[in-house]
């Protein structure tokens, strides 16, 4: 048998070469991969050597030769190819190894420059792969280090790699090559200006073909109803701290619904730094609070809603610990989401063998002054329409005290200053037309999904009524600015006695002059939450 290997990570490669030599297996490579394993000592023979032409044009061409391809594209079963590279003195290649320049690496580099995003698009190594690839019958193809250990097991077991492997191997370097050209494509197609003197080029946020690249997770029962079918995708390169990275420790299989709400609840508590507890119905955040340890988060939030919690999806920002595990499995859950749990927490939820218990870590989760990806976050958005596909950058926008304007005559107070920003946090997580009355770190109403922004707000105050929460001195945030001050003179009939918003409207000055009337604290963030 003859291997060729030629890789740019050259994670474990190493090993598996010993493995291979140790099998009797002739091994072939490539420039730096060939120089490692011959200072290992193991007897390697360099492609230049093997197709009697020498590596040029810096390295550009060196596996682009027949007796490479013509040793990987010809079917053993079909005699004029065999007859063929044996007039031509090819040797089959039975086993290639590669694994592609690191294009999708470089170019996420800062201030990459459009040359060193070119000389790391690999030409060879795709092409080796294709032709491996489209012969899967004759060739094993490896391009993942994730994949060594099993082909070498399968060799020593059974002196070859059985055709279910090769088939596997097969998909997984035709994934790979459109993987790797869908990132040169959105690289290439979103350069706007190019730069002079070797720097990084113009780029937009949204180049001009959109290639994208998922990995199913698995399949699910069914989707937002019995009658359509369903599977959860993650992306290729998932951001770190995300729903797709989340450990099942126990509980039944996640259904469609379970993910988009727990995906709602997630997002929404790990903006909170301190300790904090976010639990969702519909994709609506119906209790939020924050508290000095899990169980007075949970307990403020639960209060909120208890009625729309049953069922719900319950999130945490920190770890679990027992008491507080002794709390929510009091209600019926049907996803709890932490970055942890200690050993109490999970005895609790031993015994309740169909609650999810999700684990997803907070750790590399960074915040302020860093890309989306680095805390956690998508970049963009996406919505499917008929035919057609919506994109935005994500709603990531994070508010501070000094954005706020101050637009009354009333100023704020310390304690009003938190409240406001506690509620404009949550707002941002609730359906538009968003209302949410809050107060000492909880959310006290939720008022959410309407067509009008008025009925939220009514709604908000039967839903604080219910839950037997006053709502005098309450803080207000909506999630687009009051087009009129009957919707302003609702929340404050309500019990409120600050109110922060966008602003923006034509009738702004009506509804400051509404809250100047009316005696309460008004702010504008210059910034909206809508969320469809």
């Amino acid at each position: 048998m003859n291997a060729l290997i030629s890789v740019s990570d050259k994670t474990g490669i190493l090993e598996f070469a010993q493995g291979l030599h140790a099998l009797g297996i002739h091994l072939l490579s490539t420039g730096g991969t060939a120089k490692l394993l011959a200072d290992a000592g193991l007897p390697v023979t360099e492609v230049a050597d093997h197709t009697g032409f020498p590596e040029m044009l810096d390295g550009r061409v060196k596996t682009l030769h027949p007796k490479i391809h013509g040793g990987l594209l010809a079917r053993r079963d079909v005699p004029a190819h065999v007859a063929a590279i044996e007039q031509h003195g090819i040797a089959p290649i039975d086993l290639l190894v590669v694994n592609l320049y690191p294009f999708e690496a470089t170019v996420a580099k800062p201030g990459c420059t459009l040359e060193d995003a070119i000389e790391n698009i690999d030409i060879g190594g795709p092409a080796m792969v294709r032709s491996a690839a489209k012969n899967w019958k004759d060739v094993g193809v490896l391009t993942d280090a994730s994949q060594y250990a099993v082909a070498l097991a399968e060799l020593q077991a059974d002196g070859r790699l059985g055709d279910k492997t090769k088939f596997a191997f097969s998909v997984a370097a035709f994934n790979r090559i459109a993987q790797y050209d869908a990132a040169i494509s959105n690289y290439l197609s979103g350069v706007t200006e190019i730069a002079a003197d070797a720097q990084a080029p113009a780029m937009s946020a949204f180049p001009g073909q959109s290639n994208s690249s998922f990995v199913k997770l698995q399949d699910l029962r069914y989707g937002e109803n019995p009658h359509q079918q369903a599977a959860f995708y993650r992306d290729l390169y998932p951001a770190p701290g995300s729903l797709v990275t989340a450990r099942q420790l126990q509980g039944k299989e996640l259904s469609y619904n379970n993910i988009a709400d727990s995906d709602a609840a997630w997002e929404c508590v790990k903006s909170f730094d301190v300790p904090a507890c976010v639990i969702v119905k519909h994709a609506n955040p119906c209790g939020v609070a924050v508290g000095a340890n899990p169980l007075e988060a949970y307990g403020k939030a639960f209060k909120t809603d208890s009625t729309s919690a049953f069922g719900g999806i319950i999130a945490f920002n920190t770890v679990l610990d027992g008491a507080a595990a002794e709390q929510v499995a009091k209600q019926f859950v049907e996803v709890l989401i932490a970055p942890g749990y200690t050993a109490e927490a999970l005895a609790v939820f031993k015994a309740k063998a169909n609650v999810r218990v999700l684990e997803i870590s907070l750790d590399g989760v960074q915040r302020g002054g860093q890309t989306a990806y680095a805390r956690g976050q998508n970049s963009h958005d996406v919505k499917r329409i008929g035919s057609g596909l919506l994109v935005q950058t994500a709603d990531n926008h994070e508010l501070t005290r000094a954005d706020l304007k101050v637009v009354t005559q009333r100023q704020p107070s310390e304690q009003q200053l938190d409240d406001l920003l506690f509620a404009w946090k949550v707002a941002k997580f609730v359906k538009s037309n968003a209302i949410v009355y809050c107060a000492g770190g909880m959310t006290l109403g939720v008022g959410a999904g309407q067509m009008s922004r008025i009925d939220s707000a009514r709604i908000a105050s039967i839903k604080a009524e219910n839950a037997g929460l006053t709502l005098k001195d309450s803080a207000v945030a909506s999630d687009a600015f009051f087009p009129f001050r009957d919707g302003l003179d609702v929340v404050i009939d309500g019990g409120a006695s600050c109110v922060i918003q966008p602003g923006g409207s034509m009738r702004d000055q009506e509804v400051i002059d509404a809250a100047n009337e009316r005696g309460v604290v008004m702010v504008f963030t210059g910034v909206r939450h809508f969320r469809h």
